[in-house]
């Protein structure tokens, strides 16, 4: 009989030590293989942001007509406040600005 358990204790130990290096096998390939997902996703990711970047860069809007206008009707009142423009100046500047 001791020479039973020797052959089972001694089976029982191989099995472990082969499911113990079985283990840490797979653990490997895994991370392995998880890495170079990885890198294969963050590659892909790359060449995408590279073709959509530029594409996705709207254009600036143009300033309202309105704003522009204020802008220089007001700069044209400063000019008539300064005594740069007299009020008939003033005046035909005013209103190619307001007709443009």
């Amino acid at each position: 009989m001791p020479g039973l358990l020797r052959g089972v204790a001694r089976t029982a130990a191989i099995a472990g030590t082969a499911t113990a290096v079985s283990g840490r096998v797979q653990r490997r390939q895994a991370e392995k293989f998880a890495q170079r997902d990885a890198n294969i996703y963050a590659q892909r990711e790359q060449a995408y942001e590279q073709q959509v970047a530029p594409q996705a860069a709207p254009a600036p809007a143009p300033a309202p007509a309105g704003d522009d206008k204020l802008d220089q009707l007001q700069k044209l009142g400063d000019l008539k406040a300064q005594g740069i423009l007299t009020d008939a100046e003033f005046e035909a500047q005013k209103a190619k600005i307001l007709a443009g």
